[in-house]
């Protein structure tokens, strides 16, 4: 059984995809130990675990208390609120899903730049735009939360800087071979072309799709190119993104796609920290200019814009526009006598 009895959530969702928040300071968790946010994702994950498979401690029991069922589902998304690095950020941020912890989340931020602004955490004008700095496991990112008339009307997450690492990289898989692009932007992606495999990014393949994202996350898992220089946390293959082309808009590319990651788990937004890589590929290979926009659909429809906003030394900064919404506040509980303790997955 857990060690917590009652954990509290506020949930909200971006583009479709859900984000249940857990404020450790008052939601029922233990503070967690570290000096920063990515000691913090080291401990929640603990010695000898992955960010795919972490090992069983009091953290961890909470992060499947609320991705399992009866409480959750296959495809939940979360975080733990914590302390940021220093005083430039307002607040930190341990981003869970059903297997484990991922570096970089941006629907998520766009969710914690809504929930922050819509919590008094942070002062919002009725008419602007504010900006919500987190700090993630991947460094420190910003949400801009733009208001009119009393409300959010929308959220731009600016990303670390995004890099490509290998292109055209062969892959097999049981539906063929594959040309995969390999890109970093807080996480690592690999790209490839559905139509390569014969696939459209419809529900209606989404097991075929599923399927091809694990097998090319599996090939690649030793691949250089997967490879981050701030060490195992922020390399390996965190997600697959499968895309279609869609006709260009006047202002610039239109794709459609999703996004495979984890063990299987499907986003249902456009993902926002795989949209950084996509609008890095774009911008090597030509396709997106400077003033361009990216219209980025998933595979229910929702959708992200995206531009570049400045080239650096260590990549491109990205700004990824979206919306997040409030879907409720909970107060989940545990029974000492339960027998599923935190729950199971199907």
């Amino acid at each position: 059984m857990p060690s917590v009895t009652t954990v509290r959530t506020e949930d909200y969702h971006a583009a479709g995809e859900p984000f249940r928040i857990v404020d450790t300071r008052a939601g029922g968790v233990a503070p967690v130990p570290g000096d920063t946010v990515a000691e913090r994702c080291a401990t929640a994950i603990g010695p000898g675990g992955s960010g795919t498979a972490p090992r069983r401690g009091a953290l961890d029991d909470v992060r499947r208390l609320l991705v399992q069922e009866p409480r959750g589902h296959a495809g939940m998304y979360g975080g733990f609120v914590v302390p940021p690095d220093d005083d430039g950020a307002h607040f930190g941020v341990l981003f869970w899903h059903k297997d484990g912890y991922s570096t970089a989340c941006g629907h998520g931020t766009m969710a914690l730049g809504a929930w922050a602004v819509d919590t008094g955490r942070v002062a919002a004008p009725d008419d602007g735009e504010v900006q919500v700095r987190i700090d993630v496991p991947s460094g420190r990112v910003c949400a801009t939360v733009h208001r009119a008339a009393g409300r959010t009307t929308g959220v731009t997450f600016r990303n670390v800087p995004a890099r490509t690492s290998a292109r055209k990289v062969p892959v097999a898989t049981t539906l063929g071979m594959a040309e995969v692009d390999i890109a970093h932007a807080g996480a690592c992606y690999a790209s490839v072309a559905a139509r390569d495999l014969g696939l459209e990014v419809t529900p209606a393949e989404l097991p075929s799709l599923v399927r091809a994202g694990q097998e090319i996350r599996s090939a690649l898992a030793t691949h250089p190119g997967t490879w981050h220089p701030g060490g195992p946390l922020l390399s390996g293959v965190y997600g697959v993104i499968l895309y279609e082309e869609l006709p260009d808009t006047p202002f610039g590319p239109h794709q459609r796609n999703v996004t495979v990651f984890a063990d299987g788990q499907i986003d249902r937004s456009p993902c926002g920290s795989g949209t950084s890589t996509r609008l890095a590929l774009l911008a090597e290979d030509g396709r997106l200019g400077e003033g361009e926009d990216l219209l980025h659909e998933s595979v229910v429809g929702t959708v992200f814009t995206g531009h570049v906003a400045a080239r650096v030394a260590d990549g491109l900064v990205t700004e990824v526009t979206g919306t997040a919404y409030r879907t409720g506040e909970h107060l989940f509980t545990v029974d000492p006598y339960d027998p599923l303790g935190t729950g199971f997955l199907l």
